[in-house]
């Protein structure tokens, strides 16, 4: 059967004559956002090479660090003018961090890949942005970026309360179960889009790439397209509220950085061992439930229609429901734990 054009992962636009660029493809040169420097080589591993460790504490370190950035703005704002923002001013300044941040970890993220290099990278080199693709992928980091702070606003912002009325108290466990409770959702909306013939054809798309890269991360047609971005969060935060967590906007805002940072990690493919923070790790390590780079790798690489690692924050939902899959280089006796590195700040 002839292969459908529109289902190329062919990626040369890179290659051509800027003279036939679009704005599209002008939009991830001036933002440097491309996953690679095509003048830079990527260190490539054989399987059984050690993998680096990359410490809880650092990616922490770098979710919380971002993450309060535009609240200690919004704060400087509230005391300097002596009134909060309207529900306009906060779409626009956290939807403008939103991007932000998400633009400085790929460039993070570019760093450690030509560092470490990549899973797999002794067989396969990274998907990129494919030529049919150019001005899809755009769009959809466009609508991410855009629509996941405007309903944060729409349904949790108040402006009777300023970021100092955040329920610090909560906090921590907000953080830890919102990721849980999240990829619960995730992972039976996820499954059902591979086990339905009828929901499949909704996120075969995404599967086209077997070794993506973090701008790939919602490469999926519009309906997959609309649950991503807004129907597992809404989900997820009354789920939360029905279990009477305060989940504030401002907590709100903070939970989403931490899913945001691992949803763009856990598509870059870096061959390192890192797991999606929580404050809620220790629980999840008494499982065996905790998530790595590898797993969603995995299933990327090895699954289609029938897969496994279907939970993208946790490996939890796998393990209750036995859809884990063997891990290939992140195995146990191949991690460095005596050479930490750290996710960098900047």
């Amino acid at each position: 059967m002839e292969r459908n054009p529109k289902d190329s992962m062919k990626s040369t636009w890179r290659q051509l004559a800027r003279s036939e660029w679009t704005l599209f493809h002008w939009f991830y040169e001036l933002l440097g956002i491309h996953p690679e420097h095509l003048d830079k080589n990527v260190p490539v591993h054989l399987k059984e090479d050690a993998v680096p460790y990359v410490p809880d504490w650092s990616m922490h370190r770098w979710v919380l660090t971002h993450a309060v950035i535009p609240l200690l703005i919004h704060h400087a704002y509230v005391v300097i003018t002596g009134h909060n923002l309207s529900a306009w001013g906060a779409f626009i300044l956290y939807s403008l961090a939103f991007k932000g941040i998400a633009i400085h970890e790929l460039h993070v993220l570019r760093r450690l890949g030509h560092q470490h290099g990549f899973l797999d990278g002794d067989k396969h080199a990274r998907d990129g942005v494919p030529d049919v693709g150019v001005a899809k992928v755009v769009r959809s980091l466009m609508s991410t970026s855009t629509f996941r702070p405007m309903f944060t606003v729409f349904l949790a912002y108040r402006s009777t309360h300023e970021p100092s009325t955040m329920s610090f108290a909560w906090l921590p466990l907000e953080v830890g179960l919102y990721g849980i409770i999240l990829d619960f959702w995730f992972y039976w909306y996820h499954r059902l889009m591979h086990d339905v013939g009828a929901l499949w054809k909704y996120h075969r798309t995404h599967h086209l790439t077997k070794h993506p890269n973090p701008l790939l991360t919602l490469y999926a047609d519009t309906e997959q397209e609309f649950f991503d971005i807004l129907g597992i969060p809404v989900m997820t935060y009354f789920t939360m509220r029905f279990m009477g967590m305060p989940m504030g906007f401002y907590e709100w805002w903070i939970c989403h950085q931490y899913v945001v940072f691992a949803e763009l990690a856990g598509h870059s493919g870096l061959r390192v061992h890192a797991t999606p923070p929580s404050t809620l790790s220790f629980v999840l390590r008494w499982f065996d439930a905790e998530l790595v780079i590898e797993d969603h790798d995995l299933h990327h690489r090895k699954g289609w229609k029938k897969s496994h690692n279907y939970g993208k924050q946790t490996r939890l939902w796998d393990r209750v429901f036995g859809t884990c899959t063997d891990r290939i280089e992140s195995v146990e006796h191949n991690i460095d734990y005596a050479n930490a590195s750290p996710m960098p700040l900047y």
